[in-house]
């Protein structure tokens, strides 16, 4: 059970924000693996093989009873069901583990995120460590102008961190790989009345120059620090320890992708792709994306066969906790960085499929096509599939 919103409590001296059940799953990573001695990094490095005799690497030493005390979180869902349920279900884990975990509606209504805002002011003001894991988000970045934390922590929110840290090299404004300018001279004016929150936040991202603020950022994904921050790698030792190995079946399964609900691809060309795979490697069962559409994974089970598998719980964890099959086959997502971590060790075989730019829509953002070539061009320890074209009759 999570806990609601209640009467004030004494302020935690770590403060999480999460929005979804990946970055959840990723502040718990960073609180087990923070207690350890793992180096500040530059880069991360490959993902880590097998040893002799096929072992999985071990992780770190489990926490010592009572060292969470200090961790509050504060999860701030979304309104669809598919994400609170995974949200839930990740929350009691994280309570599993010690640490306080505090519900907070910030949508749903129009007053709703000034509620949250107020209710939440004194323990931001107060913490002196705040984690965050969307830095894209526009409530995040309203937290972050109450913040006064000397450290400032960016877990992944999936591939987006890729696209948060060339921003922020660059210099740019913080906007979504995936999202096209829209909402005509309305959508400007919001755009220019909230510049100035964007602009805070950006400087908050950036330590350079700031003596006593520090910013670290980790991560599964290939990014490299820049401007005075700190990184940290993300290999899933939580998962890893607490989860599996998994047992493994025969078949091939296929991670859905939400690239059709953004968007990005079209729902047509999606569907025969997923066809084609399913013919080629002989697979059996679909992981879903938890924001594709009910109509959509109908379509594609009456189309392909498969067994459509709604998760209750990040893929990271359903992997690990098995069954699952052999091969792993995805499209361009956090997955084909993140799962070759978790199921170190496991004989799984992870592949990633290349999206070919005929399957982009005419709306889809210019940065679109080579944001997805950049997932697979970098993903490590995975095998390359070429973009399947519609099988024949």
């Amino acid at each position: 059970m999570v806990t609601p919103s209640a009467p004030a409590a004494p302020s935690a001296s770590t403060l999480a924000f999460v929005e979804s059940p990946v970055q959840l799953l990723n502040v718990l990573e960073w609180a087990y693996a923070r207690p350890g001695a793992q180096p500040q990094l530059d880069g991360v490095p490959r993902q880590r093989g097998l040893r002799a005799g096929g072992a999985d690497l071990p992780g770190p030493a489990p926490r010592p009873a009572g060292a969470a005390s200090s961790l509050r979180i504060v999860v701030l869902p979304p309104t669809d069901p598919m994400s609170r349920g995974q949200l839930r279900r990740v929350a009691a884990l994280a309570r599993d583990e010690g640490h306080e975990v505090r519900w907070q509606e910030a949508r749903g209504s129009r007053f709703a995120p000034l509620k949250a805002l107020a209710a939440l002011a004194r323990d931001v003001r107060a913490a002196r460590t705040v984690v965050v894991g969307d830095p894209f988000s526009r409530y995040v970045q309203l937290l972050l102008t109450l913040v006064r934390a000397e450290e400032l922590v960016v877990v992944d929110d999936g591939t987006a961190t890729m696209e948060f840290m060339a921003q922020t090299a660059r210099g740019e404004r913080l906007v979504r790989w995936h999202r096209v300018g829209g909402g005509g001279l309305p959508g400007r004016i919001r755009e220019l009345a909230y510049a100035p929150v964007s602009a805070t936040a950006r400087r908050r991202f950036t330590p350079a120059g700031r003596p006593g603020h520090r910013v670290e950022v980790f991560s599964s994904m290939p990014v490299t620090a820049h401007g005075g921050m700190t990184l940290r790698v993300n290999d899933f030792a939580w998962t890893r320890a607490r989860f599996g190995p998994p047992r493994l079946t025969r078949g091939t399964d296929l991670v859905g992708t939400s690239l059709v609900e953004t968007g990005v691809v079209d729902p047509d060309r999606y569907l025969d792709a997923v066809r084609a795979l399913t013919l080629e490697h002989g697979a059996t069962r679909y992981f879903a994306h938890r924001r594709e559409s009910p109509e959509k994974l109908r379509a594609l089970s009456r189309a392909t066969g498969l067994e459509i598998v709604r998760p209750d719980l990040p893929l990271e964890l359903i992997a690990r906790r098995g069954p699952v099959g052999r091969t792993i086959v995805s499209f361009p997502s956090t997955v084909v960085h993140t799962l070759p971590y978790a199921l170190t060790g496991t004989g799984v075989t992870v592949a990633v499929c290349d999206v070919d730019p005929a399957w982009l829509t005419g709306s889809a953002s210019p940065r679109a096509r080579s944001f997805l070539a950049g997932v697979t061009d970098t993903a490590r320890d995975v095998r390359r599939l070429p973009a399947q074209a519609a099988p024949t009759a």
